[in-house]
């Protein structure tokens, strides 16, 4: 995989289910109905480039979150990325996302969130999101890393339409 594909992966995680809480009672909330993100990445040697996502998620009966994303990255054509996530306990939840390697592990540290998961060609994806006091928008910076070596960054704004 190259740095540019991770890159691009990568902004699967701009406007991840970040919990940035309406409720912190139930973080998944936030991403219920429209949500967006917008933030630039970088990788090492490549020129940064603009992300761009947007998503609708619904709440199932049992608490699980679907989130269905347009994303849309400078110079790639436009693709769709599907989320499912839930709680598994106190500050933490689990789920998948279908371009990654396994699971996406999420857990609430001092207000923020920080997610791991790991992505094809040995890329493993950290994301910080960090709740802004509006509840209604979050700060992301996401550092990718290839067997263990930072690689890239992003930086994004995810904000909740309705």
């Amino acid at each position: 995989m190259s740095f540019r594909s991770a890159a691009i992966l990568v902004s699967l995680s701009l406007a991840s289910p970040c919990f940035a809480a309406s409720s912190q009672s139930d973080p998944l909330r936030f991403f219920e109905g429209k949500t967006e993100s917008v933030g630039t990445i970088k990788i090492a040697m490549k020129k940064p480039f603009r992300t761009k996502a947007t998503g609708v998620g619904q709440i199932g009966p049992d608490g699980t979150l679907t989130l269905v994303q347009r994303i849309e990255d400078e110079g790639q054509l436009p693709k769709e990325r599907r989320w499912k996530m839930r709680k598994v306990g106190p500050g933490k939840y689990s789920g998948t996302m279908n371009e990654a390697k396994g699971p996406v592990t999420v857990d609430e540290v001092n207000g923020k969130y920080r997610f791991l998961f790991r992505m094809e060609g040995s890329v493993s994806i950290e994301q910080w999101l960090n709740p802004t006091p509006d509840g209604r928008s979050a700060t992301s910076t996401v550092t990718i890393r290839k067997y263990g070596v930072t690689v890239g960054h992003s930086d994004a704004i995810v904000r909740k339409l309705d």
